[in-house]
């Protein structure tokens, strides 16, 4: 027996029958699904806009903004959230039809109980296996860090929220001092041990759904430091560097450079976010050029 809430997804209902709408609430909810409900397609549009929302189950023949225009709609400004069509029997809108059109799936009216909890509990499936696989695509199967893609999107993205939210990001670049010799030493094996503890030395250190870490690629790491000042961002890079030193891989230290993005809107965001990195990388070499395992914070950073 299921019983409301078991599914995290959540659901938009668009119907212009007040009594089918009402019917099919009851339906979906017993199904264990949190919805919404809206009556014709604008009104799903402002609901859109309140809420996030995973699948979009409408009708097609309603006033003003009819299942087809409101489809089209959502595959253009909400691309993540599904969308099934339903249909009378009399509705001129076929299987082909809306499947070209952008929806996941297609049902008919009146619904029938099985058929409706089978076609949303399959898009279900497919939604969670689709986060599954971008998730891994962004993770580094060694460390479990976020990768270079990864730090590519997120970089983007945290640069543009400080620019619009007025705070500040730094960027860090984390390289481990003499790899080369350690592995060669060692083993690649004992190298895959470096690799996972400053992976989870970085996690510790750095503050959980504020901060972002990255295995940026080899032996070099990166993090995004949000919302943080100067001087915090110094005193998390340096608490990286001793807990790694005490951890006690013999030979084997750190080295960071560390700089503050900043938009420039004057550049597109390649070319931006390119500096950046390339700041950071400089800052990076001078840290080993003066004797490795320390900080060096980019003048005027």
């Amino acid at each position: 027996m299921k019983f409301e809430n078991d599914h995290a997804m959540r659901i938009l209902l668009v119907d212009d029958d007040q009594l089918v709408l009402e019917a099919l609430t009851l339906l979906v909810n017993s199904f264990g699904y949190t919805c919404l409900t809206a009556v014709n397609g604008l009104d799903a549009i402002e609901k859109l806009k309140e809420e996030a929302v995973d699948i979009v189950v409408t009708d097609v023949v309603m006033p003003e903004m009819d299942g087809l225009r409101l489809l089209a709609y959502i595959k253009d400004s909400y691309p993540d959230t599904d969308v099934i069509v339903a249909t009378g029997y009399t509705d001129k809108a076929s299987y082909a039809d809306v499947i070209r059109a952008g929806a996941i799936d297609f049902i008919k009216k009146p619904f029938e109980r099985d058929e409706l909890e089978a076609k949303l509990n399959r898009v279900e499936r497919e939604r969670n296996m689709v986060r599954k696989l971008e998730r891994l695509s962004l993770c580094d199967s060694l460390t479990g860090l976020n990768n270079r893609r990864s730090f590519d999107l997120r970089l983007a993205e945290e640069v543009q929220r400080a620019h619009r939210q007025d705070f500040v990001v730094y960027l860090a670049l984390i390289d481990v001092d003499n790899f080369k010799g350690y592995n060669d030493t060692y083993g690649h094996p004992a190298g895959d041990k470096v690799l996972n503890a400053v992976g989870m030395i970085l996690n510790d250190c750095t503050r959980h759904n504020v901060d972002f870490t990255f295995r940026y690629g080899g032996d070099e790491f990166a993090a995004i430091l949000t919302q943080t000042s100067e001087e915090q961002a110094v005193k998390i890079m340096q608490r990286v560097l001793r807990n790694f030193q005490q951890a006690g891989f013999a030979g084997t230290t750190l080295s960071v450079g560390l700089v503050r993005c900043q938009r420039d809107e004057t550049l597109p965001w390649p070319a931006n976010a390119a500096g950046m990195i390339d700041r950071a990388d400089k800052a990076l070499y001078k840290a080993k050029s003066e004797g490795k395992n320390k900080v060096i914070l980019e003048a005027g950073g």
